[in-house]
């Protein structure tokens, strides 16, 4: 890096040396209510709607002053304006006025994190209201602002009553803006709370008052907040539907910024979907129909940001210029500073690849200094808007850059401090990334100790954040895959390496620990909620004295090794590792599920099959065979969750013809109890022929077979068949009929996503999320549990090599005991004869449902026509394998 650049990080370094942080007590803060809802439709009281761009002046009332300068994102300039208004209405006992003000000045202060301050603010502001005959509407507003500071802290039950209270005022006063914003703001406090199907019962009665609106800017702002809203819910259909009904509000009023706006939003909901033509066709249209210059620069960055993921270099070297035009053209603001960031951030993301020594066109493209001095120059706009959360996530940006530069003690330096003010500013969703920042720079200065405590602090702040994480401010660039994901991985693979003689039985827990909180986190990303809750009891328990056959493996899939926790009934956990780089661990793994659907593979299925056991059972093979063990529980990592185990292979047999097999999401299990064998009760809904629109289905005709043979094997069964099966008869069933089985025999797709997770019943699809409808919502008529769910005739989606994450979350969201299910479409004859032998084992034997389930893959393997592991292997066990 040149001498330009070294003067330019030094003089941003000494800048940032002169603050004093204030740390201020530490609140949990809810990252969601910061989405479209503080844009149009949230302004502050008594404020109107004004650009950035427009004057401040001694004309315009402090007022209407400050409300152009928070507009502007200018917030500690609005305090200071604000704060003179106080002082101006209290003297001249302009009461009405003053209210609004001290309103106004919280919801200043609450961007710049001054919590205290904006406590005491909103609270004076309501006690003059209370004092004197209250304006209903000023009361409403400041109130409003009230639940937003009550959010914030951590207060959601607070923040919903007085929501809730807001609406109503809203209501007697006929003010729909304001009752459809504080209907939305309620659905969010539903939601930081864990009541998710509360949160999209009330977004939906919004969407209904919203159909008989006549148009207006209101109404295509309320949509447009309602599809963000839901898009940040996971609710991506729902959300298009909004967004579109947003865009022809604003088409037929023709309102050029907010048909841009609404553009946006469905430009992000396009990406969300991963579908790339669309967004970048979205984001297009928003740049070229926009008046506003910072919409049409977040339009640019995101559609710069697609381009790189997208390896559309030249495209990409094409907009980059423009860019930078567009950056020039905006006053200091936070909403600019983070755009200059993110467009900085996806420069960073490619500075070590061939893409920036590209010119083509002769176009000019950014240097690492030209970088560094976009970054400094956010960082100074920052401090000169007093706006710490906006300095901080610039000092992260500039200390990474300083990282890839390899000047550790610099990134050092700029990584604190960022840290102190996103602290001060209770930016949980920085701090964690600043943490996991410092944590990498002092391994790279072989400082594990250090190193250790920022990765342990960076995990607990993401623990903390839990469903907030798939919520984080939309200003702020975000994926699960590069932002959280190799937190967790670089966390365990430092601790595994942290101890060069032998690792005590501490940190090996600590390590399945932090690997488990990283499944749980995949699968709150996958759902957008925290979908685990609840007591549950320890594997280990459950090995060492419930289950004690049973031996639990832990994979885990690094860069460099893959490390293999082992925990054998009533001894310590154990590790062993093979020096194998990922990438051919996942070739191999690749290859191996690819060879499993051919029947005809079988030689090269061994030959791949006992390379993977020798990594993970055979280094232990003999303790498993001395320890009397019989069962084995698996909690996969990486590919390895696509892979049926049991196929696994030790050069004589394959590993379901030694030992029963089972999965597990984590290291618990949601109590633990046996099967009750008597009391088999089924409800089976199959579907033979699948609905037109899904043609790539093919006809399952031994599904009438399939759900005779459960019936001869004893068990008592309510069947739904084909027409009968429509997602609305499978409810009611649910409601009315007792059972602790559930079996549905039918087409499904497991994926990475959960919006392309489904089953499929005569009506259509019903969607994984929706499970939690049909088959909790019996829990307050019939508490006992399910115990079993097999899921016959699924398969996981072609080309996903995340698929099982949808498997995994179709047991969680069920709510079953144990869930059986296929990770490949098999011959259904093949299926019928293995679920009658299944259920069979079930219902006249002792064994475990494991056992029960290898014992029915087995009678397949022995068969003349099913013997090839392409028949048996497909059907896995997750959950409880008693």
């Amino acid at each position: 890096m040149n001498k330009t650049a070294q003067v330019c990080y030094r003089a941003v370094i000494n800048s940032i040396a002169k603050m004093k942080g204030k740390l201020i007590k530490f609140f949990r803060l809810s990252l969601c209510f910061l989405l479209a809802l503080l844009c149009t439709v949230n302004a502050p009281v008594l404020a109107k709607v004004s650009t950035p761009n427009t004057p401040v002046t001694s004309t315009v009332p402090l007022l209407e002053q400050g409300k152009i300068l928070y507009d502007a994102g200018r917030f500690a300039e609005a305090v200071q304006i604000l704060q003179q208004a106080v002082q101006e209405y209290r003297q001249k006992g302009e009461h009405l006025r003053l209210v609004a003000t001290l309103s106004n000045l919280s919801l200043a202060y609450q961007q710049l994190g001054a919590w205290n301050e904006a406590q005491q603010a909103i609270k004076e502001s309501l006690n003059l209201l209370a004092d004197k005959q209250a304006n209903l509407q000023v009361l409403a507003q400041a109130l409003d602002i009230q639940g937003r500071l009550q959010l914030a802290m951590g207060k959601a039950e607070t923040a919903l009553s007085t929501w809730q209270r807001t609406a109503e005022i809203y209501r007697q006063t006929e003010n729909f803006p304001g009752e459809v914003r504080s209907q939305i703001n309620q659905a969010q406090a539903w939601r930081t709370q864990g009541f998710y199907r509360r949160a999209v019962k009330i977004l939906q009665e919004v969407g209904e008052k919203l159909h008989s609106q006549p148009d207006s800017l209101e109404k295509a702002v309320g949509w447009r907040s309602l599809g963000d809203a839901l898009m940040v819910a996971g609710n991506l259909t729902d959300s298009q539907t909004s967004l579109e009904q947003s865009l022809a509000v604003a088409q037929r009023l023709q309102i050029p910024k907010e048909i841009a706006a609404s553009f946006f939003s469905l430009g992000n909901n396009a990406r969300a979907k991963h579908q790339t033509s669309q967004a970048i066709n979205y984001y297009q249209k928003a740049v070229a129909i926009t008046p506003s210059h910072l919409t049409k620069l977040q339009a640019q960055i995101n559609y710069l940001s697609l381009l790189l993921e997208n390896q559309q270099l030249t495209e990409a070297q094409t907009l980059i210029p423009a860019i930078q035009e567009e950056i020039n053209q905006l006053p200091p603001s936070r909403a600019p500073i983070y755009a200059q960031i993110n467009f900085a951030q996806s420069l960073i993301k490619v500075i070590n690849t061939d893409y920036l020594a590209l010119n083509k066109n002769g176009t000019s493209i950014p240097s690492t200094e030209d970088l560094a001095k976009l970054l400094a120059k956010a960082i100074q706009q920052a401090q000169s808007l007093g706006d710490n959360r906006a300095e901080a996530y610039a000092t992260l940006s500039l200390g990474n850059l300083y990282e890839q530069n390899q000047q550790w003690a610099e990134a050092k330096s700029l990584t604190r401090k960022a840290l102190i003010l996103a602290q001060g500013s209770n930016a949980a969703d920085i701090i964690y990334r600043l943490e996991w920042q410092l944590g990498r720079l002092l391994w790279a200065q072989k400082d594990i100790s250090g190193a250790i405590a920022a990765y342990d602090a960076a995990v607990e702040t993401l623990k903390s954040l839990r469903s907030d994480l798939v919520a984080v401010n939309q200003d702020v660039q975000f994926n699960f895959r590069d932002s959280v994901e190799p937190v967790y991985r670089q966390s365990v693979e430092l601790l595994l390496q942290s101890q060069p003689d032998k690792l005590d039985a501490k940190t090996l827990d600590k390590a399945r620990q932090r690997i488990e909180a990283l499944q749980l986190a995949e699968l709150d990303n996958f759902f957008r909620e925290a979908c685990l809750q609840g007591q549950a009891v320890l594997l280990d328990k459950v090995v060492d004295q419930d289950n004690p056959t049973s031996a639990i493996f832990y994979p885990i899939i690094l860069p460099q090794q893959i490390q293999v926790i082992v925990k054998i009934p009533n001894k310590p956990l154990q590790l062993h590792s093979i020096d194998i780089k990922q990438p051919e661990v996942d070739k191999v793994i690749s290859e191996l599920r690819r060879n499993l659907v051919n029947p005809t593979a079988s030689k090269v299925i061994k030959a791949q099959a006992q390379q993977v056991y020798n990594w993970l059972i055979k280094p232990v093979e003999s303790q498993l065979a001395a320890s009397g063990v019989k069962t084995l529980v698996f909690v996969p990592d990486g590919l390895l969750r696509n892979l049926p185990l049991g196929a696994l292979y030790d050069g004589k047999q394959y590993l379901i013809e030694k030992y029963a097999i089972a999965l597990s999401v984590g290291l618990q299990l949601l109590d633990p109890k046996p099967l009750q064998r008597g009391q088999l009760k089924a409800l089976t809904a199959g579907l033979t022929q699948p609905p037109p629109d899904f043609p790539n289905f093919s006809p399952l005709p031994a599904i009438k077979a399939e759900v005779d043979l459960i019936a001869s094997a004893g068990v008592d069964i309510t069947s739904l068949l084909d027409q009968q099966f429509t997602r609305e008869a499978l409810e009611k069933e649910v409601k009315n009929v007792s059972f602790n089985v559930v079996h549905l025999a039918t087409h499904g797709q497991f994926s990475s996503r959960a919006e392309n997770t489904f089953i499929l019943a005569a009506d259509g699809p019903i969607n994984v999320i929706q499970f939690d409808t049909l088959l909790r919502g019996r829990e307050q008529i019939r508490p006992n549990a399910v115990e079993l769910l097999v899921l016959s005739a699924c398969q996981t989606a072609a080309g996903d090599n995340r698929a099982a994450l949808g498997l995994a979350g179709a047991a969680v969201r069920a709510g079953a005991r144990s869930t059986v299910a296929s990770l490949w479409q098999i011959d259904d004859e093949s299926t019928a004869l293995l679920v009658g032998e299944f259920y069979k084992q079930l219902k006249t034997s002792s064994t475990t449902k494991a056992e029960a389930l290898r014992r029915a893959q087995l009678k397949l393997l022995k068969h003349p026509n099913y013997g090839a592991p392409s028949y048996w292997s497909a059907y896995v066990m997750i959950g409880n394998w008693l």
